[in-house]
């Protein structure tokens, strides 16, 4: 087994396709402590076992009763990991985790989802301005994010 940096990471996301979005790119993230953010669905449980794993309100988009728990949960989460990383795919789950990170100084790192480049997702446009980091996977999309980072299907 390699020995993991020290860098602690927070991966936040929807079930289903945002889930395995994130899921995908464990080459990059498993080198790190981490821990997840998602829902207490079966398409994630059987993933996530032993790992650290705390679950969101949901259903969570267009929820705001639901955006406001998760607030709370974002606050008390992160005060008690202690992140240095937040990354998400979305969706609705990312953006209170994001309020919050902001304020505690984590860096932010979002990956607009693919299956989105005729127009932007609602998390996205959300936290797009106060990312550290923003990546997008389709140039059709730097129209609605200028200063995304272009990486090409990394998804």
């Amino acid at each position: 087994m390699t020995k993991k940096s020290k860098i602690k990471i927070c991966l936040v996301c929807s079930a289903g396709g945002h889930f395995y979005q994130v899921l995908q790119l464990k080459e990059w993230w498993s080198k790190y402590e981490y821990f997840w953010i998602t829902s207490n669905r079966v398409d994630s449980k059987g993933k996530l076992e032993g790992g650290r794993v705390y679950h969101g309100y949901f259903p969570e988009n267009r929820n705001l009763m639901n955006a406001l728990k998760n607030l709370f949960l974002a606050i008390q989460i992160l005060k008690k990991e202690r992140p240095d990383i937040i990354f998400s795919t979305g969706a609705g789950i990312a953006p209170p985790f994001y309020l919050i990170g902001k304020l505690l100084g984590i860096k932010l790192i979002f990956l607009e989802t693919a299956s989105h480049i005729g127009m932007p997702t609602l998390s996205g446009k959300l936290v797009y301005h106060f990312c550290d980091t923003f990546l997008i996977q389709h140039k059709f999309s730097k129209k609605f994010y200028p200063n995304a980072e272009m990486r090409g299907a990394l998804i």
